[in-house]
């Protein structure tokens, strides 16, 4: 899938002598509710469980998964994220579950190709099987905001995210940076389907300094903000629905749990090779719709898959 530039005129600037990954670590926690404008911070933070399930955060600058999409919106416009900013259902921002906050990530609508880069500044979501929540503003511009859930990629953008946690472990925002990326003016209300992608519009950017200091290079990359537009790209594949009981090494694990799970329905187990090593996944499927999925993936959760998800494929 091809990259499209999301920080004009900042990439050759600053990207390429901002990329020192270190280990992660994390603040003490805050509020929940804004109280000011105040900064976000840099955090990766320790496991932690939710509903049952245990999440692992870590810094996955490989992270590509596919999945289900959900939004948030008004109900918690104004309140703090899991990393201390402020959201805003106006900005293409986004909750994971694991990845560190902030980072930038692409989210891609499988179903109609809608493609777009979000800031992940929060933890989420918790309920239903889901891999992402974006804000409303994102879930809008993808084409899903009416459905409620989507077919989605994630991808991290490996540079940039690493990048932003470079500057904001050396800096913090706790000053203002220069605002270099533009975004459109917000139309929450702009009707579903009626603007072609090419139409979104952008506010041009002022031109950047022609030279910056390494603090204020650092304060740029630790406020960025991504543009919001739309890029249309091509999708390919099925993009079916299936629930993943399990990913294994060895074929003996891997043929116990089809068995295990035979008397739900149909179970196959599908080998694949990633990063030069032989899994074999355990699925059901295909399903057909995020409804039954829910239904399906219960079932199979309760019959001792606790890790089992939902992929698309």
């Amino acid at each position: 899938m091809p990259r499209f530039p999301f920080v004009r005129c900042l990439a050759s600037l600053l990207v390429l002598s901002l990329l020192t990954a270190c280990a992660g670590h994390s603040p003490p926690p805050s509020g929940t509710l804004a109280s000011g404008k105040t900064g976000g911070y840099y955090k990766v933070g320790r496991p932690y469980q939710i509903k049952g399930t245990t999440y692992y955060p870590q810094e996955d600058y490989s992270y590509d998964e596919t999945g289900i999409a959900s939004w948030y919106g008004s109900d918690f416009h104004g309140e703090k994220t899991a990393n201390g900013e402020v959201f805003n259902k106006n900005e293409l921002t986004a909750a994971h579950h694991t990845l560190p906050m902030p980072s930038l990530a692409r989210v891609t609508n499988l179903d109609n190709g809608r493609s777009l880069v979000v800031r992940v500044n929060d933890r989420g979501p918790f309920s239903g099987a889901r891999i992402i929540d974006v804000s409303q503003r994102a879930a809008q511009l993808l084409g899903f905001e009416r459905q409620g859930t989507a077919k989605v990629r994630v991808q991290v953008l490996a540079d940039e995210s690493k990048a932003i946690a470079d500057a904001m472990r050396r800096y913090g925002t706790s000053l203002a940076a220069p605002e270099m990326v533009a975004s459109a003016a917000p139309n929450p209300s702009e009707p579903l389907g009626t603007a072609p992608i090419d139409s979104v519009a952008v506010q041009p950017l002022a031109a950047p300094p022609p030279q910056v200091s390494d603090e204020v290079a650092h304060r740029m990359m630790a406020t960025i903000k991504p543009v919001q537009e739309v890029r249309q790209v091509p999708v390919s594949g099925a993009n079916q629905i299936y629930i993943q009981a399990g990913a294994f090494t060895k074929l003996d694990n891997a043929t116990r749990l089809q068995q295990q799970l035979g008397r739900i329905g149909s179970v196959t187990v599908v080998d694949v090779v990633v990063k030069g090593v032989e899994y074999h996944r355990v699925r059901l499927g295909p399903v057909v719709n995020v409804a039954e999925a829910d239904q399906l993936l219960k079932k199979v959760t309760q019959a001792g898959a606790s890790g089992a998800r939902i992929v698309i494929d």
